[in-house]
Parts: C-alpha cells; sequence; structure tokens
C-alpha cells in the first residue's frame, strides 16, 4: 500500500439476518443449495460496500461465506471425521465439541478460491483473505491419527500453503493466518509454532499476516480477561521471533485492553496492524478515540508501517454496531493521516 495509515478489518463482519442468526458466532446457515451460494455473494457484495463507504482501504470478504474461522476450512480435508466429535478445551479456556482426525489429512481441491476471485471481481482495492493458523487449527480438533501436535501442525501447513499460493493466483494482495492459539502456548509457538506459519506461507510473493488476539468478545474470552491482571504481556513472549521471522504484517489488540503500547518496540521494522476497535463492547469509539490510540503506537511503530485495524473479528455485533466502529476506524485513520501530512510538509 502506498497510501498512509492503510485501514483493514481483522476479520469476520455481522452476517444479514437472511444469511444467518444474527448477533451470534457461527450461527447456522438459514438457506441451502443455489440459494445459499447466491445468498454469500450477496451478503459479500453488502459487507464490501459498508467497508468501501466507511473508509476502508484494504478490504475483505467479513467471512460471509464462512460459518466458522477454522472448521468451515476443515470441513473441505480429508482425515477428519465430523461425525465423531469428542469434547476438548479450546485454548485452555472453554469446552467444545470438535471433530476428530482419523486419518492422514490432505486438502484434495480448493477451499475458499472461488470466493476470492469473486471477490476480486468486485473491487480494485487491495483485499486480505483470511485462513486459520496451524496451531490454531490443531488446538480446534481432537487428533485420534497422528497423536502429535506438532506433527498435525506441519501437515496442516503444508495444506495451507497449497491454499494459499492459489488464493495469490486469484489476486488476494494480502494472505492472513489468524493464531489466537499464540496469545496461549508460548512454549510451542517458540519451538515450533512460527516454523509451521513460514511453512504455510513458503513461496508467497504476496504479503502475509498473522492476527494474534484475545479472542471475540464472549463471555469465555472476556472472563478469562479478567485473570490477566492489570497489564497484557503475553505478547512480549511471541514477538522477538515473529519479528525476525518472514511474516510481513503482524496484528495484535490495543483498543481498551491492557496490552503494554511498547511491546510494539519489539516488533521494529515489521508492519503492524493496531486493533484501535474493541469488537468485545457495543459503544462506538469516537474517531478521536481511534486517532488516540493510532498516536500512541506511532511511538513505536513507523508512521509508514501502522495499519489501522479492529481487534478481532465483530461478527457477534449488531450491523449497526459494526457500521459506526468501521466509520470511526476510517475517520480516525484519516485524523491522524492530515497530522501526519502536515507535519511532514512542515519539515
Amino acid at each position: 500500500m502506498t497510501k498512509l495509515l492503510p485501514t483493514s478489518t481483522a476479520g469476520s463482519l455481522p452476517k444479514p439476518c437472511w444469511l444467518a442468526e444474527p448477533e451470534k458466532l457461527w450461527s447456522p446457515w438459514k438457506l441451502q443449495g443455489a440459494a445459499l451460494v447466491e445468498g454469500k455473494q450477496d451478503a459479500l457484495r453488502v459487507t464490501l460496500s459498508e467497508q468501501q463507504r466507511a473508509g476502508i482501504d484494504i478490504v475483505s470478504d467479513g467471512e460471509q461465506t464462512r460459518q466458522h474461522f477454522v472448521t468451515t476450512f476443515i470441513e473441505h480435508l480429508t482425515g477428519v471425521d465430523f461425525e465423531k466429535r469428542e469434547t476438548v478445551k479450546i485454548r485452555d479456556r472453554y469446552d467444545a465439541s470438535v471433530p476428530t482426525v482419523v486419518g492422514a489429512v490432505s486438502r484434495d481441491k480448493p477451499v475458499f478460491v472461488e470466493d476470492a476471485k469473486f471477490l476480486r471481481a468486485q473491487t480494485d482495492s487491495p483485499i486480505k483473505w483470511a485462513l486459520p493458523g496451524p496451531m490454531t487449527m490443531i488446538d480446534t480438533l481432537y487428533d485420534a491419527h497422528y497423536r502429535s501436535r506438532e506433527k498435525l501442525a506441519w501437515e496442516f501447513a503444508t495444506i495451507l500453503n497449497q491454499e494459499a499460493r492459489e488464493l495469490e493466483a486469484a489476486g488476494v494482495d494480502i494472505i492472513q493466518f489468524d493464531e489466537p492459539a499464540f496469545n496461549v502456548f508460548f512454549d510451542e509457538v517458540n519451538d515450533w509454532g512460527i516454523a509451521t506459519l513460514e511453512r504455510a506461507i513458503e513461496g508467497l510473493k504476496c504479503e502475509t499476516a498473522v492476527h494474534i488476539c484475545y479472542g471475540y468478545g464472549i463471555k469465555a474470552n472476556t472472563d478469562w480477561k479478567k485473570t490477566l491482571g492489570s497489564e497484557w504481556r503475553q505478547y512480549e513472549r511471541t514477538f522477538p521471533k515473529l519479528q525476525a521471522s518472514n511474516i510481513d504484517l503482524v496484528s495484535l489488540e490495543c483498543q481498551n485492553s491492557h496490552v503494554p503500547m511498547d511491546l510494539i518496540e519489539l516488533l521494529r521494522g515489521k508492519k503492524v496492524m493496531v486493533g484501535a476497535i474493541d469488537v468485545a463492547s457495543n459503544t462506538v469509539e469516537t474517531p478521536e478515540k481511534v486517532a488516540e490510540t493510532l498516536r500512541k503506537a506511532l511511538q513505536f511503530v513507523d508512521a509508514d508501517k501502522l495499519y489501522p485495524c479492529t481487534n478481532c473479528g465483530m461478527a457477534p455485533l449488531s450491523r449497526d454496531v459494526a457500521r459506526g466502529k468501521l466509520r470511526a476506524l476510517g475517520a480516525g485513520a484519516e485524523i491522524v493521516r492530515q497530522e501526519l501530512s502536515v507535519s511532514l510538509a512542515a519539515e
């Protein structure tokens, strides 16, 4: 991006009520067959328009084509049995019934490539596409085959690389890997998590990003945050190694969080997607509040590497609240953009 402070979202946006139940995370589709395909495409058009009207520079599909940010991808792979389910603790936080890995995992055909082509045809703006990261994928399954988190992560990394290469060929400008698990399993992240992520981006010429947050604004996550104390220093455990990695952008949570802003210094030299929108609150930020967060971040990241963003996805929010937050993000970034332009002109 040549534009200063290009804005984007971390991931999901609310689905229209005719596609899925609103304000509910991972709600079932209301349509089937050809009607579902058409409905997803209509929803993608709507969410694209809302991003553009709000001043979002790097647009996405808002995950309108996905029911779940991890399992929708896994559903298309062989070796995973969705009928055979086990209860596991997701990110050491809450119990969930998950599918079971029963054999060698593989990808027989593209998963999101046609959806990405459709988005590419709708806009000339840069587009970003999100995929689940290897570590977050293994944390959303019960493994009865490999019986090794690391080995399964490497298998998924190879599969993700296949998908990412085809998404790049479809015209995607930034491929983002969602890794909320990076804020939990710190030893594994440094031992092999970042290495598997680098396997997933191997050979890509487009830009790559990793999104690491404290989760959607659901009760299990907000309750967990209350246990983290007055300072959330989890990023301190993984940022040094990410700074040395081949990942281009790192997406982190800043708005209404207890993350010390100076931790961004650990990423010096990387592009940083700074979360300036709180997705765990229905309160719509003012543009000035967004600008305040971005000004603080600019102490630790160069202006040409700062990408204003949301903390996480906004699927559980109402569409009105999400629209307001998108507009605040776009307007807040423009305030700081103008301030930087004046400052540069005065030099």
